[in-house]
């Protein structure tokens, strides 16, 4: 289900448009603007966590978008995202690479820019959680129906996060130790390090606990944590290809 996070594109191409409202849509609640005049209108009527803007636009382009939205105080720092070619970014949009969110490089495929997009909605989806949901220890909670292992990992790791991720499923219990986004250390039962994040990867039931005053000294991982994730679901993967041959020869 689409998470807390609204979402505002912004491109005066409707076909780009409509196939990002479409691939973006399980994630996030998205609206659309069809050039930058459209969108600053909309900015200022309604709140949005996030803003995705093609830069090359007739009228008011990404680039004029966004300085407008930076100068002003009441929107200066909702996260933005540039769709823009390579050429553009390279040369001309350099100087904003560190206030922006993040960059799309055109041409791209839908799949693999949704996938870059999710990643920072997930961030701000857990962000918005942690300050509408205050407990009076201090510790977020909730269900990984809500966000599942691998978002609150790549969420925590993109947010720089020093904290303890509990999770709990079943009975099961592992804990993991991030410093400045970074998995240090982690148990599950007698696994420790990069074996017992690769255990509870696949979960997709249970909850989770969040203590960003939880840390450990220790050093058990050997991996960074997009490393564990991307071992974790190559892992994944190889045993779900094992589990269908094993059905076809049975």
């Amino acid at each position: 289900m689409p998470s807390n996070v609204k979402v505002l594109l912004v491109d005066d191409n409707p076909m780009v448009l409509g196939m990002l409202r479409q691939a973006l849509a399980p994630m996030a609640n998205i609206s659309t603007a069809g050039d930058g005049a459209d969108a600053l209108l909309k900015i200022i009527d309604e709140p949005f966590d996030l803003i995705i803007s093609d830069l090359q636009m007739a009228g008011m382009d990404g680039r004029a978008l966004f300085d407008k939205i930076k100068a002003r105080a009441s929107t200066a720092n909702i996260p933005f995202i540039l769709v823009a070619s390579k050429g553009d970014i390279d040369e001309k949009l350099k100087v904003l690479q560190d206030k922006v969110e993040d960059f799309i490089e055109k041409p791209f495929f839908v799949k693999e820019a949704a996938g870059k997009i999710k990643r920072i909605i997930d961030k701000i989806a857990l962000e918005k959680l942690a300050k509408e949901a205050p407990t009076a220890d201090g510790k977020l909670r909730g269900s990984l129906a809500q966000m599942n292992v691998i978002d609150l990992l790549q969420s925590l790791d993109l947010g720089h996060k020093s904290c303890l991720l509990t999770l709990t499923n079943d009975g099961d219990r592992c804990e993991i130790y991030f410093t400045d986004g970074q998995i240090n250390h982690a148990v599950y039962g007698a696994l420790k390090g990069d074996d017992a994040v690769y255990k509870v990867l696949g979960w997709s039931g249970g909850n989770f606990q969040i203590d960003f005053n939880g840390h450990s000294e220790q050093q058990t991982t050997a991996r960074s944590t997009q490393g564990l994730l991307m071992e974790g679901l190559r892992m994944v993967d190889e045993a779900g290809r094992e589990a269908e041959d094993n059905v076809l020869e049975s």
